[in-house]
């Protein structure tokens, strides 16, 4: 590859030959995916595609109507939520090679993922895409995803930058935060995404007044000048209100979901502006370079080979089952109930989620796949044909809608789900489904429950009113295990959600949309072909006031959203205010037991440098081969700041057969042992005595030891 400064010497010969309305052309839209290209200069289009769970079917280049042809199948993949419970930054990689591999093989250059927001709340409606309520276990598996999405010639737009997190509102919330929260929960995945991602998407919200695409405190003095940030930044589709304001601030493309391509705001008005002195050529002349610079090392310029890519194959999709796999969580699993038995005999599976395909929907992350194993499928799979397998819906469920063509269109205004609606319309079935599978369940030996959610509730556009699951859900759960107590419950769905029945029930496995595969992986996890070892990567509280931005902070808000709860996020919040949650943060069983022991410290310290290494070994104690995830947490000296009572600093998935041993090590990032001092600007690790921890969730911890800083340690942004 070029070094960055013959790069940015071509990009400028290139910008000196061309006029102003060719280099407008390149800063917006021309058609809802792509940039306008220059090919008297040897400038291509740049070509877009979202999302995180797999490149979106093709539409007309200025309406939303999906073209239609049986070209633009491809491999769906597990959602963020689903990679971030694999605690496996390996195959996070995985998965951004296919997406890669699948992007540049249908013509892409640029594909809208990852998201890296945090969870805030369990209710925001795009929460599914999103990975963790932690920023470092966010930033340790969205950074290994990006390298993967870049090997083949495709950009990733890390997004949505930033403080976007919920739906209602969406398109005008004005954010309040502090900024040590900002600092240490909010910007920390961006900021890891940034050094290795080639663009990077603003967001629709505002921050303190102001839309992040218009905001030169977060475009230019944080991210450009204070991060170094050398990608291209691209709006979200309609994120743009004005011509100078954006110009000014860092944005280099604009798109947008209407047709008008030449009245978007960096078109003629850009045109206009910057004829008229408002907009200076000298910055329009750096937005072209960002994006020369972009399509260098993308290979587009000068008739280099480019990787041609690929899409549908097989190796893709046993990628996608190994993903899958471990996205699995065990959460509950009273006398040894799972996995069942297989072999000859009856089994009953109950629930609208054990055949629908998640597939289509859920907005812009909207798939269209080549295929989809629906749990059902899977576990009719797995046993083969000596098993009478019989499925009873239990509930009626709202049917699964094809995205409305007309949806993007109208995304610029504000959507409100009435699922009361949709429940009312199916009052009248629900007994009579219910008391078919709470009659049926007492007569089978082996009943499993697949509920939960689906795009209908996790989407982008709207928030979920509350935590509780829909159609009646609940209320059949707990009669099923009234009338079979053995019953397993499997969950579907991009966030947490209450779990009244949780007492009465053995087993329970939840996972979030975990792709086309998602169905056979959780059959083999049911049925023991695969040892579970997902691990949650957000609390599951017992109820909705439990989580700090509905007790403490607002959520969703009004005009605007207060985010009173500072630091105090997830398990950060549940440790602080002493919570007992339904399932903590980091939980996930397995079919096999591990003993830990002989947790080490490492610490090399001057005044200068400081290094500290942790490590820990594990046991198989168990009958079964298995995987354990070996989390690493932190506690700092109390000081006159509120300071969290463990953070996650580290952690290694590692295969461990029976009777063996292996010995997990990680290097804590100085910033784990730090706090944002605001005063500063910089991170700040104070003198003092550490407690270090290692177990298999925040909650569950094995070992505990100290180390002892003797010198402060400032770390700038």
């Amino acid at each position: 590859m070029k070094t960055k400064e013959e790069m940015q010497r071509t990009a400028r010969q290139l910008i000196s030959q061309m006029t102003l309305e060719e280099k407008t052309g390149m800063l917006h839209g021309t058609g809802l995916f792509h940039t306008q290209g220059i090919p008297r200069l040897g400038i291509p289009p740049l070509k877009m595609s979202d999302g995180p769970m797999g490149v979106r079917s093709e539409f007309e280049n200025g309406q939303w109507k999906q073209i239609g042809l049986p070209d633009d199948y491809v491999t769906y993949l597990p959602s963020g939520t689903a990679v971030a419970s694999t605690w496996n930054p390996d195959l996070a990689g995985k998965v951004g090679e296919v997406l890669g591999e699948e992007a540049r093989g249908r013509g892409k250059d640029v594909i809208l993922a990852p998201s890296v927001n945090l969870k805030r709340s369990p209710l925001c409606g795009r929460n599914f895409e999103y990975m963790s309520e932690d920023p470092y276990l966010t930033a340790s598996l969205a950074v290994p995803l990006i390298r993967g999405i870049q090997q083949s010639d495709v950009s990733a737009c890390v997004k949505h930058f930033a403080l976007n997190n919920q739906e209602t509102n969406r398109l005008e919330v004005d954010v309040k935060a502090d900024k040590r929260a900002v600092h240490e929960l909010y910007l920390p995945a961006f900021r890891a995404c940034e050094k290795v991602s080639y663009s990077l998407m603003s967001a629709y919200n505002r921050i303190d007044g102001e839309y992040c695409s218009h905001n030169k405190p977060l475009l230019t003095d944080l991210l450009r000048k204070k991060w170094g940030y050398d990608g291209t930044v691209i709006s979200d589709w309609g994120a743009v209100h004005d011509t100078t304001a954006p110009a000014e601030a860092g944005l280099d493309i604009e798109m947008s979901v209407t047709d008008n391509f030449e009245e978007y705001y960096f078109a003629q008005p850009l045109c206009a502006a910057v004829r008229a002195g408002k907009v200076s050529d000298t910055l329009l002349d750096q937005k072209l370079e960002n994006i020369l610079v972009l399509m260098q090392r993308l290979h587009m310029l000068g008739g280099e080979k480019r990787k041609p890519g690929c899409y549908d194959t097989l190796p893709h999709q046993q990628a996608t089952l190994a993903a899958a796999r471990e996205a699995v969580v065990l959460l509950k699993n009273e006398d040894r109930l799972l996995p069942l038995a297989k072999g000859a005999g009856r089994i009953l599976v109950i629930g609208d989620n054990a055949v629908r395909a998640h597939a289509p929907g859920g907005g812009s992350a909207e798939i269209k796949a080549l295929y989809e194993i629906t749990p059902l499928l899977g576990i009719r799979t797995v046993l083969g044909g000596e098993t009478d397998v019989r499925w009873v819906p239990g509930y009626a469920a709202a049917p699964a809608k094809a995205q409305d063509e007309n949806w993007q269109a109208d995304s610029l205004k504000d959507h409100a789900r009435d699922e009361t609606a949709e429940d009312r319309e199916t009052a009248a079935q629900q007994k009579t489904l219910r008391d078919e599978a709470v009659h049926l369940a007492g007569q089978y030996d082996r009943v499993v429950l697949v509920c939960g959610l689906s795009h209908l509730q996790d989407t982008e556009g709207a928030d979920r009113p509350d935590m509780r699951l829909p159609y009646g859900q609940d209320q059949l759960i707990s009669e099923v295990l009234k009338a079979n107590p053995n019953a397993v419950v499997a969950l579907i769905g991009g966030s947490p959600m209450e779990m009244p029945w949780l007492p009465q029930a053995k087993a329970v496995l939840w996972s979030s949309y975990a792709g086309m595969e998602g169905g056979r992986a959780l059959a083999e996890v049911l049925f023991g072909e695969v040892n579970p070892s997902g691990h949650l990567p957000e609390t599951f509280a017992k109820n909705l006031t439990d989580y700090s931005s509905h007790s403490i902070g607002e959520f969703p808000g009004g005009k605007s959203v207060d985010y009173k709860e500072g630091i105090f996020v997830g398990y950060r919040h549940f440790d602080a205010a002493k919570i007992e949650p339904a399932f903590c943060f980091g939980h996930g069983l397995s079919y096999t037991t591990f003993a830990y022991t002989d947790l080490q410290e490492k610490l090399c310290e001057t005044e200068q440098k400081l290094q500290l290494t942790l490590s820990c070994q594990i046991q198989n104690t168990g009958r079964r081969a298995g995987k354990e995830t070996v989390q690493f947490y932190v506690a700092a000296p109390q000081n006159d700041r509120p300071m969290p009572v463990r953070a996650l600093c580290g952690f290694q998935k590692l295969a461990v057969v029976p009777g063996e041993t292996a010995r997990a090590e990680v290097t804590v990032p100085v910033k784990c042992l730090s706090f944002y001092d605001t005063a500063l600007g910089a991170f700040v690790a104070e003198p003092g005595e550490y407690r270090i921890f290692a177990g298999c969730s925040s909650r569950d911890l094995r070992l505990q030891g100290t180390v002892q800083l003797q010198y402060r340690h400032v770390t700038t942004e």
